[in-house]
């Protein structure tokens, strides 16, 4: 076993060092790729895991004591805030949120691709969630709900498709070229929503903070995956062109 391992080792070298030269246009793309594969396989291994814990006491104990914390900081100003960022994790602020981003996609750059890549991110975070939602079968926290929630509670979806949805813009951020702090202040708006979006879901009463975890988990192992298949499409583009 041991030999084979290290015969394994060295095919993954070899490939590894014939593929990443200073002349390898596609370099980017490959490091990207390799990245995206490693975080996949990750994630999945943490989120299964989560999932197979949640409902031991020990993690049961942690809940109850990070959700009581959260609920704690209570106030009309704070829960208007929360309220209003959980509606921008909603169906109807994603709608918003694609429509702006059209336009500036549209404006900026002149391209619809974009769009589409972020709406199908959208679309597979929010699809798996339901199937998750479904077959773990988790019924909602027992504290006092000050929104009004219908469908099972883990993994999260807002923090699914938070994660997914926002996440992907920070990944497109990150490509675009622009100024650099303009680029560092949306990132870290990005970031800062997607943590509020999901904070507010505790703080609201409708989700464990392991909801939370698993949805973000969840929505990061998507958006991922989505970025690795593209920088994949990208360079069987580039390679049938050439």
């Amino acid at each position: 076993m041991k030999q084979i391992l290290k015969e394994f080792i060295r095919k993954i070298r070899s490939i590894l060092l014939g593929i990443f030269n200073k002349d390898n246009p596609n370099l980017s793309y490959i490091i990207t790729a390799i990245i995206a594969f490693i975080v996949v396989v990750g994630g999945m291994n943490v989120f299964i895991e989560l999932t197979e814990h949640i409902k031991e006491d020990v993690l049961a104990s942690y809940d109850r004591q990070i959700a009581d914390y959260i609920i704690s900081f209570r106030t009309p100003f704070l829960t208007r805030y929360f309220t209003f960022v959980t509606h921008v994790g909603d169906r109807n602020g994603y709608l918003i949120a694609l429509a702006v981003f059209a336009i500036v996609s549209y404006l900026a750059f002149k391209k619809w691709r974009y769009v589409l890549q972020t709406t199908g991110v959208l679309l597979i975070a929010s699809i798996s969630n339901i199937m998750l939602k479904r077959f773990i079968d988790r019924a909602r926290p027992s504290a006092e709900h000050l929104v009004t929630v219908t469908t099972l509670s883990y993994p999260s979806g807002h923090a699914m498709s938070a994660m997914a949805f926002y996440g992907f813009l920070v990944y497109l951020c990150y490509r675009f070229k622009m100024n650099k702090f303009l680029k560092i202040g949306i990132i870290t708006l990005f970031v800062l929503l997607i943590l509020s979006i999901g904070i507010s879901r505790i703080y609201l009463g409708v989700h464990f903070p392991t909801d939370i975890a698993g949805g973000f988990i969840a929505g990061l192992i998507w958006v991922i995956f989505c970025i690795f298949i593209i920088n994949l499409v990208e360079i069987y583009r580039k390679k049938t062109v050439e």
